[in-house]
């Protein structure tokens, strides 16, 4: 399991209670299945054993929880590599805003809209956050940000939303135009998306059948004869991958109440902040929870391979594996001489 989202530790020793929810969860995840009803929901968004809290800056103060089910502790965004080293956002965005209003001052408390009615939690929204909905890429109107923010739909509704972020200093003109399509995810805030990205890196380490997956395709597409070539494949991908998820969990995107110093060149952060900002911090932690699920896939590929054809040439002749490095070699020659 990559670092990207550490949930071992425990979850199996929870007994009922906190939303429990849907039946035996079968043997997902490559063999180590984990039944939902023994998993309490507390346990589930604890991180796990050994991760120093003080390296973790999203604190309590972003979320409401009257149901006590452990999200408002940090846990449910703490474990993401994305936001580790964070330190808590300044003065810098001060100058970009004309009010007395601080960008980590919190605006108001928006209830979620993906929880069940027994847990609702509410989320903390900042004037950053705020600030970062009305500036592109989405430009959200009056109407819409009204719906973000679940305000009560009324005549004056809009002028009233615009007095109110005036006094803090923002500016939203009446007849704006959103810049941005509309997605499910523009409903959400910055909290509750990465609430949903954990909870979704969670479902893929504990439930995708790797094993099960990688057994099955390894039957169907792989002959004796072709088990060394589909073994770098597997190694080629997983080396493509890795980079990938390794650049992605060097993001620094600004969230929440963070504006966390950049590490990545500018000209490949500004991408990955405006994907950042269209998604509310979904995107990234997503992608590197989808990934992964492949690389446990591509791991467990490579085991059964193993398994079925032990031995250097996984089951390949001395002859056959001679051919094979000989027409790598003839491959490489070629290739030079033609970049000549």
């Amino acid at each position: 399991m990559h670092a990207s989202f550490p949930y071992d530790g425990g979850r199996s020793s929870g007994g009922g209670g906190g939303g429990g929810g849907g039946g035996g969860g079968g043997g997902g995840g490559g063999g180590r299945g984990v039944e939902y009803g023994a998993v309490r929901r507390p346990d589930a968004l604890l991180p796990p054993p050994g991760l120093d809290q003080t390296d973790l800056v999203l604190h309590s103060s972003l979320v409401d929880d009257p149901q006590n089910t452990n999200v408002d502790d940090g846990g449910f965004m703490n474990d993401l590599p994305l936001l580790k080293n964070m330190k808590p956002s300044d003065r810098s965005e001060k100058a970009m805003l004309t009010g007395n209003a601080q960008p980590s001052d919190v605006f108001c408390s928006v209830p979620g809209r993906l929880s069940l009615l027994s847990s609702t939690s509410k989320y903390k929204v900042t004037v950053a956050e705020v600030q970062r909905r009305l500036s592109p890429p989405e430009c959200l109107n009056a109407s819409l940000l009204g719906g973000v923010l679940r305000r009560a739909k009324s005549k004056n509704g809009g002028r009233l939303l615009r007095e109110k972020l005036e006094k803090i200093g923002l500016n939203l003109p009446a007849g704006r135009r959103k810049a941005a399509n509309v997605t499910l995810l523009t409903s959400l805030v910055e909290g509750e998306a990465i609430h949903l990205a954990r909870d979704f890196g969670y479902v893929c380490e504990t439930e995708f059948p790797a094993k099960q997956v990688a057994e099955y395709l390894s039957r169907q597409h792989c002959e004796p004869q072709d088990s060394y070539r589909r073994k770098e494949l597997l190694h080629a991908t997983k080396q493509i991958t890795k980079e990938l998820m390794d650049l992605l969990n060097q993001d620094r995107s600004p969230l929440c109440n963070t504006r966390p110093q950049h590490i990545l060149d500018p000209s490949i952060q500004r991408h990955l902040t405006h994907f950042s900002l269209i998604s509310h911090g979904f995107g990234s932690p997503a992608i590197v929870a989808a990934l992964t699920a492949i690389q446990k896939f591509l791991s467990e590929s490579l085991n059964h391979l193993e398994k079925m054809y032990p031995g250097n040439g996984s089951g390949v002749t001395s002859s056959q594996q001679s051919n094979l490095d000989s027409n790598k070699s003839k491959d490489g020659a070629l290739m030079n001489d033609m970049k000549k």
